[in-house]
């Protein structure tokens, strides 16, 4: 049967989700959004970005003020379950049509893509897709194109043409594998002339056209077809997936530790020409698959439907690890030539495949990997490539349990997967992309990550690309902060722990989380800190152990949890220590916090010894009295600061003091550990930058 709830919803058949209160006071483009939102909600219909809907509306011209029609279609790069108005191509359906007297044939079709700009209604500027064609020329005023896994393993199988038949009748017809394309769109109103009385088709290898005169309709046609296929699979799939389990599930929390040991070494090894961020999932369907006896044959034939492939490869890397006697480090130690041995058969289905025009070979590296009794580990440039990509594969997973419980499975021919990878209109479009940020698929961790300091830091390296974790003691400002960072970055690319640094084993389960969530580790910010004041013989022996614990130790073991993560990535690292002017300058009143502060800068001095010879940089800002934002100046401290210097505007009295007269801010900070953290400073280690407004105590030279 059908995996049909991993997206974790209820129930395997699909709701019908059309309100119509609330779409009957809507316009037809409003419809339009409304139904795609709806379909776009549940993975069983399509997956990020797959699919795409559109509606044939009677518009005013603006040039010559008469009604025309007009297509709305999902612009290119959409995604139909977050589409907004603005999402959609819109363009003359009369220009549309004329384009058919400059179609020269199947061998020139992809220039008739640059002719659609000069077919745009109104000066929309969202460029129209590769698929416009084929929802512009099916004679129905809504069209449906999804990628529902139900539908996919009828399309995937190698009697699919009957499966359709049995299944559907002539309410559902069927086509033979097209590449997307103008030729399949003429082959899609050919059919729709010929079969009048179809309600949509069967894509062989790709997915579903559906298709009604209103949205309602159109919606709860497509929502009836892929019901109807998952109802004939769970009467008809009866046998065991994939051939029946013949290796154990290992427990959820041995499966995390195996993750968190391979995945930085599989990060480090495929990221010298770019960085990688990794997903690891560990669902139901995942596991059925990788302990299943027909794991390797069925991995080997490779995704069938187009939008699958694009996101992960034609076909996946299956680690050699055996959960009846798991030994990690004899895989581990097995990783560089299995990586090897993959760019180098994927080298030469490139060598096989390539015309004389085909791009250059991209990155031979798997961006699936599927180990035994574990889960699946994916690794793109970011995270929310990463986890798509595995969203995708879980989709390949579930077609290929359909198509194989009932027929037989058929991946895309090589050469058909080749030409639509290496295709010259996705080479343009990945030409367009921007170029990426100077942090992109960087991982960091912030400890101190809720305060003032910790969070700008988040929000900077964040802004040029950095996934981060944010570790903190304080669990309410940590969540604050995550939420805060998540609204403006994305979910993907923030992670919270609760951590206090002088908890070795708190310390060490952070590191391994992060691993498990992202993949690996590239920066470490040490920030955690607090502030102490007293004279000498008012200082508590807890009063100083606690600023040795949380300043010197707690660095130490944040630094030391880090070391080890780079040195199994092999792909250098980078650690930031945010110290304090008083690690150089002595003040009155404050012998423990200064102390622990220059054990800090020395502590640093140290690591960069250390790290030097692995690419590890350790190098150290030093703030002095940034009160905005910071928990330190909200207690005890700022008054006893106040104290000692008798006065009632404590940063009026810093900023005086300083050289420069100016007031010293967390973002000031932030702006100092990125210059470290990134590749700005790749030849500085064992330095200290100063951001103190100027204090001549506190020169390094």
């Amino acid at each position: 049967m059908l995996d049909t709830q991993a997206n974790g919803q209820q129930g395997s058949r699909l709701a019908n989700l059309w309100d119509e209160a609330k779409a009957a006071g809507m316009s037809e483009s409003e419809r339009l959004l409304y139904r795609s939102n709806l379909l776009g909600s549940d993975k069983r219909i399509t997956n990020y970005g797959g699919g795409n809907t559109s509606a044939k509306v009677m518009e005013s011209d603006p040039l010559g003020g008469g009604n025309v029609e007009v297509l709305w279609v999902k612009g290119s790069g959409g995604d139909v379950g977050t589409i907004k108005m603005d999402g959609f191509a819109t363009l003359y359906m009369d220009k549309l049509q004329a384009l058919k007297g400059l179609y020269r044939g199947v061998e020139h079709e992809d220039e008739m893509v640059g002719y659609l700009p000069h077919c745009t209604f109104n000066l929309n500027p969202r460029a129209a897709s590769i698929d416009t064609p084929l929802h512009a020329y099916v004679p129905r005023v809504h069209v449906d194109h999804m990628h529902p896994d139900a539908i996919i393993a009828i399309a995937a199988s190698k009697n699919s043409r009957e499966l359709t038949q049995q299944i559907f009748g002539d309410d559902i017809g069927w086509l033979p594998w097209k590449r997307p394309g103008y030729e399949l769109g003429l082959w899609l109103e050919r059919f729709c002339k010929e079969n009048p009385g179809a309600r949509g088709v069967v894509l062989e290898s790709h997915g579903l056209f559906t298709w009604a005169d209103t949205a309602k309709e159109c919606y709860e046609t497509t929502v009836e077809i892929i019901n109807k296929a998952i109802a004939w699979f769970e009467a008809n799939n009866t046998v065991p997936a994939f051939g029946g389990a013949v290796k154990p599930v290992l427990a959820a929390d041995e499966r995390r530790a195996v993750a968190q040991k391979l995945m930085p070494v599989i990060r480090g090894l495929i990221s010298a020409d770019e960085s990688k961020v990794g997903h690891f999932d560990d669902s139901q369907a995942v596991l059925d698959f990788v302990t299943s006896k027909n794991l390797a044959p069925l991995a080997a034939l490779g995704t069938s439907c187009p939008d699958h492939f694009l996101r992960t490869k034609i076909r996946p890397l299956v680690v050699d690890f055996d959960p009846n006697a798991p030994d990690v480090d004899k895989t581990l130690a097995g990783l560089p030539d299995a990586i090897a041995a993959y760019r180098a058969d994927y080298a030469g289905y490139y060598e096989r495949c390539k015309r004389d025009n085909s791009p250059a070979m991209r990155d031979p590296n798997a961006v699936v990997y599927l180990v035994p009794g574990v889960g699946m580990i994916t690794f793109a440039k970011d995270k929310a490539t990463a986890r798509i990509s595995a969203e995708f594969y879980v989709n390949a997973i579930n077609v290929m349990r359909g198509a194989a419980g009932v027929s037989t499975y058929v991946g895309l021919p090589e050469q058909e997967a080749f030409d639509i990878e290496y295709w010259l209109l996705e080479e343009a479009k990945l030409q367009r992309m921007p170029k990426p940020k100077s942090l992109a698929g960087r991982i960091a961790l912030v400890t101190g990550g809720a305060g003032g300091i910790g969070k700008a830091t988040a929000h900077r390296l964040m802004a040029e690309g950095a996934c981060v974790v944010l570790a903190d003691i304080d669990e309410e400002a940590l969540s604050a902060a995550q939420a805060e960072l998540a609204g403006r970055y994305g979910k993907d690319v923030v992670r919270s722990v609760a951590m206090n640094v002088t908890d070795e084993a708190q310390v060490e389960k952070s590191f391994t989380d992060t691993l498990t969530e992202f993949g690996g580790l590239d920066i470490l910010v040490s920030n955690a800190g607090l502030a102490s004041s007293a004279p000498i013989e008012e200082t508590t022996l807890s009063l100083w152990n606690k600023n040795i614990d949380i300043l010197a130790t707690g660095y130490f073991l944040v630094s030391r949890e880090a070391f080890r993560i780079f040195r199994r990535q092999k792909a250098g690292g980078n650690v930031v220590f945010v110290a304090s002017k008083n690690g150089l300058a002595a003040s009155p009143g404050a012998s423990a916090y200064c102390t622990a502060k220059a054990a800090e800068i020395h502590l640093a001095r140290c690591l960069a010894l250390e790290g030097a010879s692995e690419q590890i940089r350790v190098n150290v800002v030093n703030p002095d009295a940034v009160l905005r934002g910071s928990k330190i100046w909200t207690g005890e401290w700022k008054e006893q600061r106040a104290a000692t210097y008798k006065t009632d505007d404590l940063e009026a009295h810093y900023r005086e003091r300083s050289m420069l007269k100016r007031s010293v801010f967390p973002e000031d900070i932030a702006e100092a550990i990125y210059f470290l953290a990134s590749d700005m400073s790749a030849k500085s280690t064992g330095n200290i930058i100063n951001v103190d407004a100027g204090n001549a105590q506190s020169f390094t030279r």
